[in-house]
């Protein structure tokens, strides 16, 4: 059989629509799921009163979206390519915008859990497959503003999600929060299916055992990550969960090699520029998410901020992306994309420093605002070009499984770094007092800065950007792994 392949716009099947209804089609979608992420932390008082839950049942109507979220990224971008990108990414779309409605009108804790779970794995269907069908429905000419764009929705939705749901819960009700996502995706549903075009890509087999593992692998780390807050990084559950999930992954790594159709492909990390720059991601959402939480909490526990006014004040960090990304696309293009990744994880390195340095039970808000600017444009620079130089290290056939991987090595860093700068904040403060939440915080800063600087470091490590659009010197390897799989 003959496997189907991808064929963008600059090959012979045209795009379906014009770029800029590609970009709103798979845009507003991607929006929508990583809004989702963290909108429903400032509701959660709320959901406690009417629900009548507790801190457990609060901590798994986040944690449920977290965990199907980051478990099936992958997976959905491998299947994806067997079954059709379009109808993998329109099939999440409807997920999501059912399991939003029964979510709104949730009357138990576990309708809630259920509906988030749904809402996870939807987002799972969107997030990776809504880059690869971009990046296939515009021209090449435009594809690094389209990524720019596409990587500038994802990074604002994420940092907007407690601005919208304190906006939300101040003037509506918790419900709101998952209301709002149902006229949007009926009406963006049958924009997507009119404007995107089916692509596919170059295996036409499953690896059936590769998935398991890889749910399996991605399951143990996430929940392991999870249950740390709770339990402890101590916790023998914790550490069964962590080590299960590696070994499992350490073990995808072997049947992959073995595998005649193998659902991750050695031949992506042979590329240098491939590995390194996912280490960037990941290192990156590990450190400045982590500080996120806790910023939040900072503005509200310890300055006294109400919901609604420490959401406005995390704006210029939450607003410099949407001024900073657009720009980053034509010097990237003339420059290349390392120099501003380096200038983007430098930026936001110095901002949790300047952070760690200035907060303090009585800080004026006008002290954070440098640093939140820093942030925010160290932010617009690092999610514009993410995606772009990860992709740059690929061939366009490997684009859905290098966003499925990317993606998924992202929202690792967001739970591991909540998780371990929770661990840092809680080993030297509490909640109980201001000075003992700053005596907790500004350690987290300064352990977040590191990991952001080693990032920076890796950043200035990664090979340029291939100019010719290619995945670079990887090609040879392939086209041998290709004879190999065709002999096979």
């Amino acid at each position: 059989m003959t496997p189907r392949t991808d064929s963008g716009p600059d090959d012979e099947a045209p795009p379906r629509a014009n770029g800029l209804l590609v970009f709103l089609a798979t845009g507003v979608g991607l929006f929508m799921a990583g809004l989702d992420n963290l909108v429903i932390t400032v509701a959660l008082p709320s959901i406690q009163r009417d629900l009548d839950t507790d801190i457990a049942g609060l901590g798994w109507i986040t944690n449920a979206y977290t965990l199907t979220f980051a478990v099936f990224l992958f997976i959905a971008a491998v299947v994806g390519d067997r079954l059709g990108r379009r109808t993998v990414y329109l099939t999440g779309l409807g997920l999501f915008t059912a399991a939003s409605a029964v979510a709104a009108l949730a009357d138990s804790v576990s309708v809630l859990v259920a509906a988030r779970a749904l809402q996870g794995l939807g987002a799972a269907m969107i997030v990776p497959l809504s880059l690869t069908l971009l990046v296939t429905g515009v021209t090449r000419r435009r594809r690094g503003l389209a990524i720019a764009g596409w990587s500038m929705m994802s990074g604002i939705a994420v940092a907007l999600g407690p601005f919208v749901g304190g906006v939300i819960v101040e003037f509506g009700d918790w419900p709101m929060i998952f209301w709002v996502n149902v006229p949007i995706g009926l009406a963006l549903l049958p924009v997507a299916a009119f404007s995107l075009r089916e692509s596919y890509g170059p295996a036409t087999r499953m690896d059936p055992v590769g998935l398991i593992m890889v749910g399996l692998g991605m399951l143990g780390v996430v929940y392991g990550l999870i249950l740390t807050t709770a339990e402890g990084w101590a916790s023998p559950m914790v550490l069964l969960s962590l080590a299960g999930g590696a070994a499992v992954l350490l073990a995808l790594t072997v049947w992959e090699r073995r595998a005649s159709s193998p659902m991750l492909p050695p031949r992506l990390f042979r590329s240098r520029g491939f590995t390194l720059a996912n280490l960037v991601a990941l290192l990156v959402t590990c450190g400045m998410f982590g500080v996120v939480f806790l910023l939040t909490q900072y503005l509200q526990n310890v300055l006294g901020y109400e919901p609604l006014s420490a959401g406005v004040r995390t704006l210029p960090w939450t607003l410099a992306p949407v001024v900073i990304a657009p720009l980053t696309a034509p010097l990237a293009d003339r420059f290349g994309t390392r120099p501003f990744m380096v200038l983007g994880t430098l930026l936001q390195g110095l901002a949790l420093v300047w952070f760690a340095l200035t907060v303090d039970v009585g800080t004026p808000y006008a002290m954070l605002v440098p640093g939140l600017l820093a942030a925010g444009v160290g932010m617009g620079v690092f999610f514009a070009l993410i995606a772009r130089q990860v992709l740059a290290f690929v061939n366009d056939r490997d684009e859905g499984l290098a966003s499925g991987v990317n993606n998924a090595l992202r929202e690792i860093g967001v739970v591991a770094g909540v998780a371990l700068l929770v661990a840092v904040f809680a080993a030297s403060g509490s909640l109980a007092t201001p000075e003992e939440f700053v005596a907790g915080f500004v350690p987290a800063l300064w352990v977040g800065a590191g990991i952001v600087s080693a990032a920076a470091l890796v950043a200035a490590l990664t090979p340029p950007e291939p100019r010719d659009g290619s995945a670079g010197s990887e090609e040879q390897g392939d086209r041998a792994e290709r004879a190999r799989t065709a002999a096979s």
